[in-house]
């Protein structure tokens, strides 16, 4: 995204992935992030980079426009070539939130994958 902000420090996890048999131990792993504390002109200009800059990386955009909250934020979602990540990236504009500060909310999530 080519930012200067802050940047939460939430780590990864993993999680148990949905539809499998329960005796199998198949999990996905989940790595949310945000980066704040730089303007929102800065912020959307970093969206545009990544609408350019993901397919060139070998990631396919799968969704872009904005997401179904009330404030319409701004969302991409991408898929890496071999699928085996997706990410989601929002723009939580505080100008249509009130007193959140404004920032880039991304959520990196593997595909699932049996434990060994």
């Amino acid at each position: 995204m080519a930012l200067k902000g802050r940047v939460t420090d939430t780590g990864a996890m993993t999680m148990r992935c949905a539809n499998y048999d329960t005796d199998e131990e198949v999990y996905r792993a989940r790595h949310p992030w945000s980066i704040y504390q730089v303007p929102v002109a800065e912020m959307e200009e970093a969206m545009n980079r990544l609408r350019d800059g993901l397919p060139k990386k070998g990631w396919e955009i799968v969704e872009d426009g904005v997401d179904d909250s009330p404030a319409k934020s701004p969302h991409i979602v991408a898929e890496s070539a071999g699928k085996e990540y997706a990410v989601d990236v929002r723009l939580l504009d505080e100008r249509k939130y009130g007193n959140d500060p404004s920032l880039i909310e991304v959520t990196v999530e593997s595909a699932c994958y049996k434990a060994k």
